[in-house]
């Protein structure tokens, strides 16, 4: 079965390309003409992008180095052991939201302390596979194409974002505790 899932997945991305350039052949669309103005548009979209993602990376150093995210993990772990969640978890579980980058420090930090195959290993992926940074897409995104009000998409995220962290929590303690 496994060796199954490991042909389609090398075979996945080559299949759609190919599908992809069929489909501009058969309906006479100039593929590689539309590839570069995408390619300059993305370009475009990327310097427009630089200044919201200046702002983020700014307030997370800032965040990470006064020590008010230690601080803030100290005042949760009592409430965490009780409920029986790491506390060496929760930073990633804070900074998710606001920064894959950040994040995938903590993730790679918790990795490489208590090993890939550890209860806390696998909590670290599980959870960061599982949540997304909804400040980083309402910054940059939503900035980008000058939306202003984003309220409900900011709450909706942040309960995708918890929801994520506690099934997270839930199922790899059910399967590997």
């Amino acid at each position: 079965m496994i060796d199954l899932f490991t042909t389609i997945s090398v075979w996945l991305v080559p299949l759609l390309i190919m599908l992809i350039l069929m489909m501009a052949i058969i309906r006479r669309v100039p593929a590689y003409e539309v590839f570069v103005e995408g390619g300059k548009e993305g370009l475009h979209m990327a310097v427009s992008l630089l200044p919201f993602l200046l702002g983020m990376l700014v307030a997370i150093a800032i965040l990470r180095s006064s020590g008010a995210l230690d601080a803030f993990i100290g005042l949760l772990e009592p409430f965490l052991s009780m409920i029986g969640v790491p506390a060496e978890i929760a930073p990633l579980a804070i900074l998710r939201p606001i920064s894959g980058t950040a994040a995938l420090g903590v993730t790679t930090d918790i990795i490489q302390t208590h090993g890939p195959d550890s209860f806390l290993g696998k909590l670290a992926s599980t959870m960061q596979g599982s949540t997304d940074t909804t400040f980083y897409i309402l910054t940059v995104y939503f900035g980008a194409v000058g939306i202003k009000r984003m309220g409900n998409a900011l709450k909706i995220g942040l309960i995708a974002d918890f929801i994520g962290i506690i099934m997270s929590v839930i199922i790899v303690t059910w399967l590997f505790a």
